[in-house]
């Protein structure tokens, strides 16, 4: 499978600058994946299209301020350290720039308070830092850090909450989990009253997720490994689901990643670990049914992931269509329902 069939057009204006206000006031594709019949909605119409039984399940990680700006101890020159993966209390793997300055042994300030030296370099380009500090990492970190956000974002965020989804909790994402970005408290209190469940497992958004694909066969694509949570009471949750005859709807792909790592013979295991996992056209899902997600970069594994769910050619209709009819892309964009 090539990854030039993954490629679309996109207008640049198009590419959405900032959030839509109120949260769930974007706009709505849906997408039916056995027909491939398109809607056009409102995210707040979302509840119409859910039935009492089903469950949906949040990625509940909260972006981290990943971007740290130090100078090399030996020369001053600036060195940007971004924070993909914490290994140990002082280690983490990270990116730095520019890599030439990254050598092991090298050592970075970042203040008087907090600096790291470069322990060795990754497979992916990346090294392995340890950190020396005073006091708490993560109140040092929220103190200098600064909330990355993605590179096609051009314009400053006022209130850097809006990078967050309102349920975020489980510190340790370099990047938000978009999809749920639309979700208000006030929609899930009435997705609730319906009688759909909530369900919240962990993935933390790192390089993996992003990470562009360079090889012309995307099978020789080779994902970066990100650390995931389902807890005992979601599993129970979603399993119970399944046996009852509801749906399993996720939301955004880090949340199907999750649920299809931890699922062993269609039985969800609650279970900590790293996940490489890969889905692309041709993947048998486990235990997802829909998915609640935003318009993704061309040639991107995120665009082959709902791909895998809904069709390629389902998708890439559905894509035309949100362009032709002027919907917002990517991490503030829009928002496709695929059921």
């Amino acid at each position: 499978m090539l990854l030039s069939e993954f490629d679309y057009f996109l207008p640049e204006e198009l590419i959405a600058q900032h959030p839509c206000e109120p949260r769930d006031h974007s706009r709505l594709l849906m997408l039916d994946k056995n027909t491939g019949a398109i809607s056009h909605h409102y995210f707040f119409d979302l509840l119409q299209y859910l039935n009492a039984g089903d469950t949906l399940v949040f990625n509940d990680t909260r972006v981290i301020p990943a971007r740290l700006i130090g100078a090399k101890s030996e020369t001053g020159g600036k060195v940007e350290v971004f924070l993909l993966n914490r290994k140990s209390e002082s280690d983490w793997e990270a990116l730095v720039k520019p890599g030439k300055k990254a050598r092991p042994g090298a050592i970075i300030v970042f203040s008087d308070r907090l600096s790291c030296e470069i322990l060795e370099s990754t497979d992916f380009g990346g090294r392995i830092v340890r950190f020396r500090y005073e006091g708490i990492f993560e109140e040092i970190l929220d103190e200098l850090g600064e909330t990355p956000l993605p590179p096609y974002i051009t314009e400053q965020l006022a209130d850097k909450e809006r990078y967050q989804t309102v349920y975020a909790r489980e510190r340790g994402s370099a990047a938000a989990p978009t999809a749920g970005l639309h979700f208000t408290m006030d929609l899930m209190k009435r997705i609730e009253e319906k009688g759909i469940h909530l369900a919240f497992v962990t993935l933390h958004v790192g390089l993996g997720t992003f990470r562009p694909v360079n090889t012309d066969n995307i099978t020789d694509h080779v994902m970066h490994r990100e650390y995931y949570s389902v807890l005992p009471e979601t599993a129970e949750l979603i399993n119970r689901t399944k046996q009852e005859g509801g749906r399993i709807i996720a939301v955004g792909t880090t949340a199907i990643r999750t649920l299809e790592t931890a699922t062993i013979n269609g039985i969800l295991e609650a279970k900590s670990g790293w996940t490489e996992i890969f889905i692309y056209p041709g993947y048998t899902f486990k235990i997802v049914d829909a998915a609640v997600t935003n318009f993704h970069l061309p040639k991107s594994t995120l665009l082959m992931l709902i791909s895998a769910l809904a069709g390629q050619q389902n998708v890439f209709a559905a894509y035309k269509e949100a362009v032709e009819q002027g919907y917002k892309f990517f991490s503030f964009g829009d928002a496709m329902l695929i059921i």
